[in-house]
């Protein structure tokens, strides 16, 4: 248990990096208090009195069975249906058939013997049902145990280009470089008809999508373009024109006494973020200060919230993209990108920011409701997926709002590499409601990736150390696909029956 010493301590170092002159802004890093102590949450009705504990529990029913399935489905079937209901019988016979399949293997192994096939693929017309339940072999139940899971990598889960090392030269690099080159012609053959399937791309984009492609799919997904490929270039052009005609009647207040606060801690926001080898170029503070002023003028409910600034650097990166041949955008030299692209770069990314915070809005109004929600509902989430690490912070006084409070301001951009935010958002936009809801079931799916090292942590001030610094630096798109895959499976388990595992 923490000494308030130790806390108080840990605080005061916390607090002392903030320059007293600064206006107080609620953000990534000032949580604004706890809903729970303050009484801005309902508080939860009370449980009735618990019942026996049964013998199994759906913990250890997943630890005993969350290695059982098979890695070798086909990528289009798997990514095949993130909204569709399935058949229940469908997915019961092919459940039983694929746990069966795990006993016969569990027991060759404890044998000695060769494992046999794994289960055949299902039916064409079971292929819906895949991504389901398939991706539970994601998971990591070794760690439950104590012992790092070794990564096991699904045909369904796109291969990592970052992965430094002979992974990047192991047998069969030919024939993955061959099945992302068909994913990228599939890519452009869907984006070069006349009207653009939107469920088709999302259900491909789910899993990746390829970097050529990706600022069109993003502004298609983010309905900023239209589906209609000849209403392209004139909705490009009209949108650009009205971001520009709103910086030339706005941009010349941001030093009024109305604004200059807004200005002044915008101005102070942008040097913080990463990269900065991008970010601190002239150039590109400029455009980032033109957007944020902008869209804060445009919405008086929130303004300028800190953690907004954070959400223009992937959309930025993505349509730069177009305009350079780097393959590490992030440190590009923008000096040598023409005037006419950076600006229809600044006008596309200010419109797909707006279109995100409006789906999330209420986590940037005062006192920021959104995000209080959110963090409550993880703390709830947690607590029925893994019990003894929830009680494990519990008992040494950490709350979910000291940490999780960023991971929900920022989308997680402070804990992972950009290439990897841009991989995660390739995901986000695939899904309904990716940003407000899915990013809830990541969050839950991250702090579990963790769970062996925090419960090896026994002190408050290490464990918040810890989960306000975890080593994500070395990230590439394989763990954010097991992170994905992760989180689809407690979405999955826990969206639809949210009392299901209560007890």
């Amino acid at each position: 248990m923490a000494s308030d010493g130790a806390r108080r301590q840990f605080w005061k170092r916390s607090s002392s990096k903030v320059p007293g002159s600064i206006r107080h802004v609620y953000g990534a890093q000032h949580p604004p208090f706890d809903p729970l102590s303050h009484g801005t949450l309902p508080q939860a009705t009370p449980s009735p009195p618990a019942r026996p504990r049964r013998v199994s529990t759906f913990q250890e029913f997943e630890s005993d069975t969350s290695d059982a399935w098979d890695a070798g489905e086909d990528d289009d079937g798997l990514l095949a249906m993130a909204a569709e209901q399935l058949h229940t019988d469908v997915v019961m016979e092919t459940a039983h058939r694929v746990l069966r399949d795990h006993s016969q293997r569990q027991g060759q192994r404890q044998q000695g013997g060769p494992e046999p096939p794994a289960t055949p693929p299902p039916p064409s017309g079971d292929l819906r049902l895949v991504k389901s339940v398939s991706e539970s072999h994601a998971s990591c139940p070794a760690e439950s145990a104590g012992a790092p899971a070794p990564l096991q990598r699904s045909q369904s889960l796109p291969h990592a280009d970052s992965v430094p090392g002979p992974a990047a030269e192991a047998p069969g690099s030919a024939t993955l470089s061959e099945r992302e080159a068909s994913r990228l012609h599939k890519f452009r053959q869907l984006l070069a008809g006349p009207n653009t399937d939107l469920e088709e791309l999302r259900r491909l984009s789910w899993s990746g999508i390829p970097r050529p492609v990706r600022p069109v799919a993003w502004k298609l997904l983010s309905g900023y373009l239209p589906a209609n490929v000849d209403r392209r270039a004139a909705t490009l052009q009209r949108k650009q024109e009205e971001y520009f005609a709103l910086v030339e009647q706005y941009y010349g207040s941001r030093e009024d006494e109305a604004h200059q606060d807004t200005y002044r801690q915008i101005r102070i926001d942008i040097p913080r973020m990463g990269p900065e080898a991008l970010v601190l170029q002239p150039r590109v503070t400029e455009i980032f200060e033109r957007i944020l002023f902008i869209w804060a003028i445009r919405h008086p409910a929130s303004g300028y919230v800190q953690g907004i600034n954070d959400l223009v650097t992937p959309f930025f990166v993505v349509f730069l993209c177009e305009h350079i041949e780097e393959e590490a955008v992030d440190a590009a030299d923008i000096s040598r990108v023409p005037e006419e692209a950076l600006r229809n770069v600044e006008a596309d990314t200010y419109w797909c920011m707006s279109r995100l915070l409006d789906g999330i809005q209420d986590n940037y109004t005062f006192a920021q409701p959104g995000i209080q929600v959110k963090v409550k509902m993880l703390g709830e989430l947690v607590s029925r997926i893994d019990e003894p690490l929830h009680q494990h912070l519990d008992q040494h006084e950490v709350r979910y709002l000291q940490f999780a409070f960023r991971w929900m301001n920022n989308l997680l951009m402070r804990e992972l590499p950009l290439h990897c935010t841009v991989r995660l958002w390739d995901t986000y936009q695939s899904e309904p409601e990716g940003f407000s809801h899915f990013h809830l079931y990541v969050c839950a799916a991250f702090l579990l990736r963790w769970r062996k090292e925090i419960l090896q942590e026994r002190d408050f001030q290490d464990l918040l150390l810890l989960l306000q610094n975890l080593p994500t630096a070395r990230w590439g798109d394989q763990d954010i696909s097991l992170l994905l895959a992760n989180a689809y499976r407690l979405q999955f388990a826990f969206a639809d029956a949210p009392n299901h595992y209560k007890r």
